[in-house]
């Protein structure tokens, strides 16, 4: 009995040293697992607590791409605006310019138009003058005409009361016949003759008679010289007159002072067509040309 009690005292000591580590354990374990407990605990406290901070984050983070977004839209809009303002400001430069250009091919053609209304003026002026022209010269020839006949009637009707100058050489007529000869033509002599001399030119253009090509040639010109003094010679209508080659030509110029007092019995002459008009040509002076006039017998 005492030895089963012994046992039994034994086995319960036995137990109670083994349930007291265990215990001691338990309770260390639990110590260790109690702070693990308190922060599994805690931590969904601090996860409700993080949470409002997170969706405060991520809605300022949704506000800010809201606005970045907000700005990204303002500046595309702006540049847009920029790039429109730049389109429309070269369509304006491009209408200003085709305006320009409109406006300079107005202008052209208004001074084409101009131009060619000036040149229809001036050819209907130009038209004008030459019907005056062709009308002043008809009239001209008309007005010559009718003194060629009226020379001609006069010569025919008082060519026979009028007395010609003694035509004799100086030889043949006597010292006072010589010196009457003198006198008349010392009438003719010219004072100055550059200045007092005019050439066809300046006198308006020939308007006498015309000799035909082929009686001048065989009767004037250079290869025909003469000498006045034995020719018939008379005065008409203040101007001294020589018949030669079947036609009366007279003196319409004086002739030089520097000439002898006898060239008209002494000089070869001869009449001659040069540039305008008739002229008388002294081969003693080759350069001085007396302007005369033609007319009919």
């Amino acid at each position: 009995m005492k030895q089963t009690g012994i046992i039994s005292m034994a086995a319960l000591l036995l137990l109670l040293g083994i349930a007291a580590p265990a215990d001691a354990r338990q309770e260390k374990q639990d110590e260790k697992a109690k702070p693990a407990k308190q922060e599994q605990q805690a931590k969904p406290e601090k996860q409700q607590q993080a949470k409002p901070v997170q969706q405060q984050h991520q809605q300022a983070k949704g506000q800010q791409d809201q606005q970045r977004q907000q700005r990204q839209q303002q500046d595309n809009s702006a540049k847009q605006q920029q790039q429109a303002n730049r389109q429309k400001d070269q369509q304006h430069q491009q209408q200003q310019q085709a305006k320009g250009q409109q406006d300079q091919q107005r202008q052209q053609r208004q001074q084409q138009d101009d131009s060619a209304k000036q040149q229809q003026q001036a050819n209907r002026q130009k038209d004008q003058q030459h019907q005056q022209q062709q009308q002043a010269k008809g009239q001209r020839d008309q007005q010559r005409q009718q003194r060629q006949q009226r020379e001609q009637q006069a010569i025919v009707q008082h060519g026979q009361q009028r007395q010609p100058q003694d035509n004799r050489s100086a030889q043949q007529r006597s010292p006072e016949q010589v010196h009457v000869q003198q006198v008349a033509w010392q009438g003719d002599r010219a004072h100055s003759w550059k200045s007092e001399h005019r050439n066809w030119q300046q006198r308006g253009g020939y308007d006498g008679y015309r000799v035909p090509d082929e009686r001048f040639r065989r009767y004037y010109g250079h290869d025909h010289g003469f000498r006045i003094y034995n020719l018939p010679v008379m005065y008409v209508g203040g101007h001294r007159r020589f018949q030669y080659g079947g036609y009366w030509f007279g003196l319409v110029d004086p002739w030089p002072e520097y000439w002898s007092d006898d060239w008209y019995d002494n000089d070869d002459v001869y009449v001659d067509y040069y540039g305008d008009g008739y002229y008388l040509f002294n081969r003693r002076h080759p350069g001085d040309r007396i302007a005369i006039s033609f007319y009919l017998n």
